[in-house]
């Protein structure tokens, strides 16, 4: 199944958390990404991507590679400055602050779930309004 992105708001799924994500799909969004920032709230998905760069950056950051299942392909913590490699397979790249993944058990091999905002049982749930990393 192909998924068409769209910029928005959405939930990510990891084996230990549902977390608030910014999808950044086209290519104004995912340009910008987190520059100017001084945090963020949750994660951030860029896509389609498979590098990224801490150039202007203030703060260290989580880097997920992920593949078109959105399987984990490699996590690496990147502080300001630097430039990652290309992930021969990558289609997606998740970032979050640094230390935010080991939270929520993100690491090489775990397969994550995006559900948009509105849609599925975590909309129900009320999961999109919850701050914690926390799921019940």
């Amino acid at each position: 199944m192909h998924r068409r992105w769209r910029d928005g708001a959405a939930i990510l799924r990891t084996p230990q958390a549902d977390v608030p994500l910014r999808v950044a799909a086209s290519y104004r969004a995912r340009t910008r990404g987190l520059l100017g920032a001084d945090g963020i709230e949750g994660a951030l998905l860029l896509t389609p991507a498979s590098s990224v760069h801490t150039v202007r950056m203030r703060f260290a950051i989580d880097v997920a590679y992920l593949d078109r299942r959105l399987r984990v392909l490699a996590v690496r913590t990147m502080p300001p400055g630097r430039v990652g490699r290309p992930r021969l397979l990558g289609r997606h790249v998740l970032e979050a602050e640094a230390g935010a993944f080991a939270r929520w058990g993100v690491r090489r091999g775990v397969r994550v779930e995006v559900v948009e905002v509105g849609e599925g049982p975590a909309a129900d749930a009320g999961a999109a309004g919850r701050t914690d990393d926390q799921r019940h």
